[in-house]
């Protein structure tokens, strides 16, 4: 995947966090309880921080070697299992259809979002 592919990827992410925030603000609060809101929101704004930093080291990858792809696979693959198995978790209920069984990909999107940025470190560390 090159930097490019990267810098388009974080603009969808962007993109969609800004779209879904949006629809959490005036539209969710009357289909979703408190908690699956809040847990909403997690996952919304951990997409949009995620979005910023990648289309950031995209932009400055001169600054690493060249495993900065590997921290921004990492990072891409982190955001989509912890914010996208986040939604679809939320909404499961009202979709009727059990997906309890994703519970585990948040916390290991979680974990790959640490992997994303500790490989991003041992980048940096490295090129100096």
């Amino acid at each position: 995947m090159t930097i490019d592919n990267f810098i388009k990827i974080a603009i969808f992410f962007a993109v969609t966090a800004v779209a879904l925030g949006a629809m959490g603000a005036h539209y969710l609060k009357e289909i979703l309880t408190t908690s699956q809101l809040h847990s909403f929101e997690t996952g919304v704004r951990y997409q949009f921080f995620h979005a910023i930093a990648i289309i950031s080291l995209a932009l400055n990858a001169e600054q690493f070697n060249k495993s900065i792809k590997k921290s921004l696979q990492l990072i891409t693959i982190g955001v989509c299992c912890f914010s996208f198995s986040i939604y679809l978790l939320v909404f499961q209920d009202s979709i009727g259809i059990s997906l309890s069984y994703l519970g585990i990909v948040t916390p290991l999107g979680g974990l790959i979002l640490i992997c994303g940025w500790l490989t991003l470190l041992i980048s940096f560390k490295k090129k100096k």
